[in-house]
């Protein structure tokens, strides 16, 4: 597996052509749920663009649709108005047809099948699309599971057997099986000690620039936010009330994002942070 590093700030991306689409393109979106006095509104006219090859961080407090927000880009739930667009196409019209084939998915907590072993975890979606033999099925799991750092001995296990962090890799394998352009990711480092944490986010790190991937990542851990991000959408208010770099998105004057970024916990991920950029001050 891959060695753990310091924490590092993630290289910007490159910029997206000024005449290209963005990869994901909210418009008006409005997401309420319940009827009469039992109805709520989540999402009040949100805008959101992502370019392409963006690694991009949604923040917020519990209740402000983050994950909601994922699974209306994924296509599994619908907004109550507005539009959402994906790859030039409605969300829902991807997640009618497959969305596995355009946009890959890891879940909190990996959501592998229990019944099935690492193999077969990994290679569900391109088994099921039933278009190529086993044999070849096989070879691309084992492919991905290489990509992810992980070994052919460990394609036969089953989920009870994986530590935390394998768990993680075999979802992320699954995820990229069908070699989709766009990745969500709802808090890939949940549950995993610093190290293991360190390791993934390395890893997220190279294979975005290795494969060119567009991310958009749903996550509460600073030090995950600081090592992927190059760019962060807080969502409050019913919105996205602030986006950009995440060092300048922290010097928003925000109750909520003062208290994100300036906490206890957000001065103690973004010193390594601020220490690196004093480094490179001129003398």
């Amino acid at each position: 597996m891959p060695d753990s590093t310091p924490l590092q700030q993630a290289a910007p991306a490159k910029p997206a052509a000024a005449h290209e689409p963005p990869v994901v393109d909210v418009q008006g979106l409005w997401t309420c749920f319940g009827k009469g006095d039992a109805a709520f509104t989540v999402h009040q006219d949100l805008q959101l663009r992502v370019q392409r090859g963006e690694m991009l961080s949604l923040v917020g407090g519990s209740g402000t649709g983050k994950t909601v927000l994922l699974r209306q880009i994924l296509g599994l739930t619908q907004p109550t108005r507005g539009q959402v667009t994906v790859l030039g196409r409605p969300a829902r019209e991807i997640g009618r047809a497959g969305a596995a084939s355009r946009v890959g998915m890891l879940f909190q907590h990996g959501a592998l099948f229990s019944a099935f072993n690492v193999l077969d975890n990994v290679a569900f979606a391109l088994r099921e699309q039933g278009t190529l033999p086993d044999d070849l099925v096989r070879d691309a799991a084992l492919v991905k599971l290489r990509m992810v750092g992980l070994e052919p001995g460990h394609a036969a296990r089953m989920p009870a057997d994986l530590s935390g962090g394998m768990v993680k890799r075999v979802a992320l394998a699954r995820a990229l099986i069908m070699d989709p352009p766009l990745l969500l990711l709802d808090e890939p480092t949940a549950g995993l000690d610093p190290n293991s944490a360190d390791d993934f986010c390395a890893l997220l790190r190279a294979l975005h620039a290795a494969l060119g991937l567009t991310v958009v990542m749903v996550t509460h851990d600073l030090d995950t936010l600081f090592a992927l991000s190059t760019r962060v959408a807080v969502l409050a208010e019913k919105k996205v009330i602030a986006s950009g770099a995440p060092r300048t998105v922290a010097q928003c004057a925000h109750p909520f994002i003062a208290q994100f970024f300036m906490g206890e916990r957000g001065r103690r991920a973004m010193a390594p942070v601020q220490a690196s950029a004093a480094d490179k001050e001129p003398i």
